[in-house]
C-alpha cells in the first residue's frame, strides 16, 4: 500500500512538472536561455513576442524587467516589473529583491563617480564624472522612489556641477520624504542665490519671487531646526532681499519678547539686525545671547563680525564725506577678542582667519595679521 502511495505521489509531482513545462511558452523558455547566455537583445526580442501573444504574461514582464536591468535601461525595468505586479503577485518577492540589488549597484556606482569627480582637477573631466553620477542617482531614484538617499546625492551632484536649478526638484523630494535639514537649507540657499542673481541683473520682481520662495522654505525649516545658523542667515538675507524687513523684524522681535531667555531667539534677531546693518541693535542681541550662554559660539563669532562691519561702515562714511574719523578703530578693537575666540572653534574656516587678519591689519598688528592670513591660505589648500 505504501509503495502504491509513493508511486501515486511521484506521478503527481511528475504531472505538476509537466504542466509547468507545458505552461511555459517557447518564448519564455528561449528568453531564459538567452538570459543565461547574456544575449539580452535576443532575450528582449522573444519576450516582446511573448507579450504580444499573451498581454497578461506576468512572467514575461518579469523577465523583461530583468533584461532591461542588465541592459542598464532602469526606467523600462521599473515599468516592466510594475506591469508584472499589476497582473499578479507571483513574482513580487523576486522583483523586490532584484530592485533592491540593482539599486545598491547603481547607487554605489554613482557614489564612486561623484568621489572621482571631486578628486579631479581638470574641469572637463570633472564634469564628465559628475554627469555620470547624476545619471546613476537619477536611475537609483527611479528604482527606489521612496529612498531619500538617492535624491540627496542627486541634489549634491547637481549642485557640485553648478546646476542649482536642477537640484530644486530632488531637494523638494527630500523634504517631502523626511523633512531633511539639508533639504530645507540647500533649497532655501538655492532660491536665495537665484534671487540675488536676478536682482543683480535688474530683474527686481522676478528676484522677489525667489526671495519669497526662500522665505517659505527656510521658515518651515527653522521651526524644525531653530539652531541651524546657515538656514537662519539665508532666511534673514531673503527677508532683506524681498523688502520684507519690517515683517521679519516684528516676527523675530516677538519671539524675543515672548521668550527673553531663549538664546536662539536672541541670536536669530541679532542676525537679522546685522543683515540690516543695525549694528547697535545687533550688538545688544548677541550680548544678551552670551549672557544666557557665554559659550554660545555662533553669538561669539557674529558679535565679532558685527563690530568689524560696524567699524568698516564708519570708515566708509568718513571717506565718503572726506573726513577723518578714527573711531572706527574702536570697533575693530572690540571685534578682536571675539574673533580670536572664533578661530579656536572647531568650525573655524579660512574666512574666519581672514576676518581676524583684517582686524589685526587695521590695528597695526602686522606680525599677527601675517600669521592669520597664512593660516587662511593653508586652510584653502
Amino acid at each position: 500500500m505504501k509503495k502504491s502511495n509513493l508511486i501515486y505521489a511521484a506521478f503527481i509531482v511528475f504531472g505538476m512538472l509537466l504542466m509547468g513545462y507545458q505552461c511555459s511558452s517557447t518564448e519564455i523558455t528561449s528568453a531564459k536561455l538567452y538570459i543565461q547566455q547574456k544575449n539580452y537583445d535576443k532575450a528582449l526580442e522573444v519576450l516582446q513576442k511573448e507579450i504580444q501573444k499573451n498581454p497578461n504574461s506576468d512572467q514575461g514582464y518579469y523577465l523583461m524587467g530583468v533584461v532591461y536591468s542588465e541592459k542598464g535601461d532602469y526606467k523600462n525595468m521599473v515599468q516592466s516589473f510594475d506591469k508584472s505586479l499589476s497582473i499578479s503577485k507571483t513574482y513580487e518577492k523576486e522583483i523586490k529583491d532584484y530592485k533592491k540589488s540593482t539599486w545598491v549597484t547603481v547607487f554605489n556606482r554613482g557614489v564612486a563617480f561623484f568621489q572621482r569627480a571631486a578628486k579631479i582637477q581638470d574641469e572637463d573631466s570633472m564634469m564628465v564624472y559628475f554627469d555620470k553620477a547624476v545619471a546613476d542617482f537619477k536611475a537609483a531614484a527611479e528604482i527606489e522612489p521612496d529612498s531619500a538617499d538617492s535624491y540627496k546625492n542627486l541634489a549634491f551632484a547637481y549642485m557640485s556641477k553648478g546646476d542649482n536649478e536642477s537640484a530644486i526638484a530632488p531637494l523638494q523630494k527630500i523634504i517631502a520624504l523626511e523633512k531633511s535639514k539639508d533639504g530645507y537649507k540647500y533649497l532655501g540657499e538655492i532660491y536665495y542665490v537665484m534671487g540675488s542673481n536676478l536682482k543683480n541683473q535688474g530683474k527686481e520682481e522676478e528676484a522677489k519671487s525667489y526671495f519669497n520662495k526662500a522665505i517659505d522654505v527656510l521658515s518651515e525649516g527653522r521651526k524644525l531646526y531653530p539652531d541651524d545658523t546657515d538656514m537662519l542667515l539665508f532666511l534673514s538675507n531673503a527677508y532683506i532681499g524681498a523688502d520684507r524687513i519690517s515683517e521679519a523684524t516684528s516676527q523675530f522681535e516677538a519671539g524675543v519678547k515672548a521668550e527673553p531667555n531663549n538664546k536662539y531667539y536672541r541670536y536669530n534677531y541679532g542676525v537679522l539686525l546685522l543683515g540690516a546693518e543695525k549694528f547697535a541693535e545687533a550688538e545688544e542681541q548677541f550680548k544678551k545671547a552670551l549672557e544666557i550662554d557665554p559659550n554660545y559660539n555662533n553669538a561669539i563669532y557674529n558679535l565679532g563680525v558685527t563690530y568689524l562691519k560696524w567699524g568698516l561702515a564708519i570708515q566708509k562714511k568718513a571717506e565718503a564725506e572726506n573726513k577723518i574719523d578714527e573711531s572706527y578703530k574702536e570697533k575693530y578693537r572690540a571685534a578682536l577678542p571675539y574673533l580670536e575666540k572664533a578661530v579656536e572653534m572647531p568650525e573655524a574656516d579660512a574666512n574666519t582667519w581672514e576676518l581676524l587678519g583684517r582686524v589685526y591689519s587695521v590695528l597695526g598688528m602686522t606680525e599677527d595679521a601675517n600669521k592669520a592670513f597664512n593660516k587662511a591660505d593653508e586652510l584653502r589648500k
